[in-house]
């Protein structure tokens, strides 16, 4: 299979995105758009793999999209702030099964992993227009909630479950705890549209700038992710492409992606002409910004050669006070989709709960049968598997995996002694994918 979607398909389903109401979420309309979502997500990692990352970048832009797809993933965060912990406390709540539920928090998640591809180009930063500042209040929301959960010890030591895996049987708070691990995936993935925001800074508007830099001090929130490090478990472990994996010994001096988007937001935020003009050096953020230095060592430049003007700059900085940023009278764009969406359903959270809960998420049947053809459809095994662009990996060592679990098809090997050397850990993962395997089966009627 070469492709997920022909042109027109793509373009007919970008086409079709439209804003819709809180109250919406769930409903078979917003089940719809999240099926084009999903695959559009799909055929941006296949073209990204084959080299032809504009054909869903130019889409989007041409059609005016961009602006669309920020208000369903903010609609979707709000949803999970205001919403769903009140679901999760009716206890007579028992839904047949918990996919639908599962689908609408992994919406979030799906939105910013088809940003991250759309945002890496200029023209996207410009078609976003003024949404690019809520999109901006997102990353700033999701940064420092990382950070926080870094300091605290709270980053989750577990890889998530995946559609596939999670059983039919699955609880409400099962949810829940899905929902918190999903947040961290997510909040990484924010971290690569700020890099690419800020690569296109120059062509965006005075406004951007200064809520990155005025308002809220994204060097300051940076400099902490550079001293914490949450996608690294020490020296054995690091998030890499969604999973928490093992460092071989010749690799553990080596830059992460994540480290690498640090380091370039913090580069561009810092050495570019408009971005210094704009941010106070004041006591406590030269403080903050000189903490760079004990990271900026040998081995790290030897990685990522431009941070040598960093560390120029920073050696400058200890010495010198540059000048104040003249404050001009301006007025400035705020971001307006979260607190729309807050203030337009303010008193109304737990009667939107109640709804969903009663009209959305208790589906009959015959309607848990459709979901569950049209989810088989969506996510269907041999399509993922054409989509990744690399060799499968080994769920123990990282290396190119040869063999895979014979019982959930899920994971790869490099050989038996990994296999065996994982089991403990792929275990209760293993056995909730290959139950929810089955259970598709029965209801479709498809033999093994």
């Amino acid at each position: 299979m070469d492709s997920v979607l022909l042109l027109g398909e793509a373009e007919g389903y970008i086409q079709s995105l439209e804003k819709m109401a809180l109250r919406d979420i769930g409903s078979p309309r917003w089940f719809r758009q999240h099926e084009y979502i999903e695959k559009l997500n799909m055929q941006a990692i296949l073209n990204a793999s084959a080299n032809q990352e504009e054909f869903i970048k130019d889409h989007f832009v041409s059609l005016g999209k961009i602006p669309t797809l920020v208000h369903a993933m903010i609609l979707t965060e709000v949803w999970k702030h205001k919403v769903f912990p009140i679901i999760c406390k009716l206890q007579d709540f028992k839904p047949k099964s918990t996919f639908l539920l599962y689908m609408v928090i992994h919406h979030e998640a799906t939105i910013i992993n088809l940003l991250e591809t759309i945002m890496y180009h200029k023209e996207s930063s410009e078609a976003a227009c003024d949404s690019v500042l809520d999109l901006l209040d997102y990353c700033h929301r999701k940064l420092t909630l990382l950070a926080g959960r870094s300091v605290s010890g709270q980053i989750p030591t577990e890889d998530r479950i995946t559609h596939a895996q999670l059983s039919d049987t699955a609880s409400v708070q099962d949810l829940q705890r899905q929902s918190d691990m999903l947040e961290f995936e997510i909040s990484v993935k924010a971290l690569s549209v700020l890099c690419y925001i800020t690569d296109h800074i120059e062509s965006l508007s005075l406004s951007v700038l200064s809520r990155m830099l005025c308002t809220h001090n994204m060097p300051c929130v940076l400099v902490q992710l550079v001293k914490n490090c949450p996608w690294n478990r020490g020296t054995l472990e690091k998030y890499t492409e969604g999973k928490w994996r093992t460092v071989r010994p010749e690799d553990q001096l080596k830059l992460s992606k994540h480290d690498g988007q640090v380091w370039m937001a913090l580069l561009n935020l810092l050495l570019k002409p408009d971005c210094q003009r704009k941010y106070d050096f004041n006591s406590f953020n030269k403080t903050q910004l000189l903490k760079l230095r004990g990271f900026l060592t040998d081995v790290v430049i030897d990685q990522l050669p431009n941070l040598l003007d960093l560390r120029h700059f920073l050696s400058q900085l200890t010495v010198t006070d540059p000048a104040a940023p003249k404050k001009d009278l301006i007025l400035e764009q705020v971001p307006e989709i979260w607190n729309n969406i807050v203030t337009e359903n303010s008193s109304k959270w737990k009667a939107i709960a109640k709804y969903q809960v009663t009209h959305v998420f208790n589906p009959s049947e015959s309607e848990l049968r459709e979901q569950a053809s049209r989810l088989a459809q969506t996510y269907n095994l041999d399509v993922m598997e054409n989509l990744i662009p690399d060799k499968p990996k080994c769920g123990d060592c990282g290396r190119v995996g040869a063999k895979r679990c014979s019982r959930c098809q899920g994971e790869w090997y490099c050989n038996r002694e990994c296999q065996v050397k994982h089991w403990p850990k792929h275990k209760p993962a293993c056995k909730l994918m290959a139950e929810a395997i089955e259970k598709l089966q029965e209801e479709l009627n498809i033999s093994s």
